[in-house]
């Protein structure tokens, strides 16, 4: 899609309800779509409304190996209920051989910056990079939120994911956090508050996947 597309898209597209917008997206791929999650707070939201529309669409999880045991049974438990066709892709190495090398992951901190990129890049970035590259979607859909982060709030609906060359959807950008308790609510979805990333020092950072860094340490990794 050209800029120009892209941006009378999002027009089109800027009232339309959730489930709407990941029926555009599925037009718009050819049979070559994802949606992709870390099973975080409030992700049941875009793994319902994907799976509404299309049951058997594929779930990129890239599982670093540093959920906390609450996640790891939360995933559990929406692949079960949603009866989600996870694809989930794992770094090369453990995280018993990323601690012993490298002294742990870093404290999730500021100053570490640097850090917490290296660890991205081998623990995050890498699998997620194999993952899209295998599973090859033309069209990308995503959880993310324009209350976020700074960074995202500058991105739309619809944008050209240049670190991964697709079209990236997200169907619940303009969505507030009591718009996500209403739709988990209404459905009777559960949630996941004890979610942790060690890829971010807080919150307000992107681990990569969203961000332009992360597209050039994906190509040396």
């Amino acid at each position: 899609m050209s800029p120009e597309t892209i941006a009378q898209a999002n027009v089109q597209l800027r009232n339309q309800p959730a489930l709407e917008i990941v029926r555009w997206a599925l037009q718009q791929s050819g049979g070559r779509a994802l949606v992709s999650t870390n099973f975080r707070p409030y992700e049941a939201v875009i793994l319902h409304l994907a799976t509404q529309v299309q049951p058997d669409l594929q779930v990129l999880w890239v599982d670093h190996g540093y959920n906390r045991p609450a996640t790891y049974r939360h995933a559990e438990d929406l692949t079960a209920r949603l009866k989600l066709n996870r694809k989930a892709y794992i770094p090369r190495l453990t995280a018993a051989h990323y601690d012993a090398v490298h002294g742990g992951m870093p404290e999730p901190t500021p100053e570490n910056e640097e850090r917490i990129k290296a660890f991205s890049t081998v623990m995050k970035l890498e699998p997620f990079q194999r993952g899209m590259r295998e599973l090859a979607p033309a069209v990308w859909i995503t959880a993310l939120r324009q209350v976020q982060n700074p960074n995202r709030a500058g991105l739309d609906i619809v944008s050209r994911d240049g670190n991964f060359n697709t079209l990236k959807v997200s169907p619940l950008f303009y969505w507030s956090d009591a718009d996500m308790e209403a739709y988990l609510q209404q459905h009777h979805l559960p949630n996941e508050w004890d979610y942790f990333d060690p890829a971010k020092a807080d919150e307000k950072r992107e681990c990569g996947l969203h961000a332009a860094w992360g597209g050039k340490a994906v190509q040396k990794a």
